[in-house]
């Protein structure tokens, strides 16, 4: 398990993303979030692993069953990416494939995401902190059926040194100043939450630049 007593900050060259079970199907089964909000946050995360350049794992659990495919947006987002079609394993740490591709990406920090919670994302979690990775979960793009089912999970991850993480704060601490590129994380967020969308447009309305 990682030792959680010290600030541990996320790193771009040392963090990958692993997008577990978004699948069709699965989402019906999200009532933590509304549906428009959840689908909302996934492709911020999407959109953000994208940004700053991320390795990015996908996998699903039978496919072929009621779990259903991948969402389109992340399939299209990362056509080049590996995405592991798990043939039965519950857990994604289970599928030889899956933690391969991890452990070719050369990372140890792992941002995951998926649903539901308290199995797609806290089995491989907890399977990873357990083989040393460091390991953020974000918590507003994984999905479960309820308000007491989600803080079961979260409080299961975070006891075992998971750390809870939204998709914007995870973007902040992974571009550190705001100088480093103002208007490309700008414009992620504006895509992403309306009212930022309000904030840059007032600032760019003030300064005189195009919002």
């Amino acid at each position: 398990m990682t030792d959680t007593t010290h600030y541990r900050r996320l790193e771009c060259d040392d963090a990958a993303v692993l997008l577990v079970d978004h699948q069709s199907g699965l989402l019906s089964l999200v009532r933590d979030f509304e549906p428009d909000t959840f689908r909302n946050n996934v492709l911020a995360l999407a959109d953000l692993a994208h940004y700053f350049e991320l390795p990015t794992i996908l996998t699903t659990s039978f496919e072929d069953g009621p779990n259903g495919p991948l969402v389109p947006e992340l399939k299209e987002r990362f056509s080049q990416a590996p995405c592991i079609a798990r043939p039965g394993q519950i857990n994604a740490w289970d599928n030889e494939d899956f933690v391969d591709a991890v452990r070719k990406t050369g990372r140890r920090q792992l941002i995951i995401a998926g649903v539901v919670t308290e199995v797609c994302v806290a089995f491989p979690a907890l399977s990873a902190l357990q083989d040393g990775y460091e390991v953020f979960v974000v918590t507003d793009a994984s999905g479960s059926f309820n308000d007491v089912t989600r803080h079961s999970a979260w409080n299961r991850m975070a006891s075992a040194g998971a750390q809870l993480m939204s998709w914007f704060g995870v973007a902040c601490e992974l571009h550190r100043d705001w100088r480093r590129d103002e208007e490309g994380l700008g414009a992620l967020f504006a895509n992403h939450i309306p009212d930022y969308r309000n904030l840059i447009t007032s600032h760019s309305a003030f300064t005189g630049t195009r919002g």
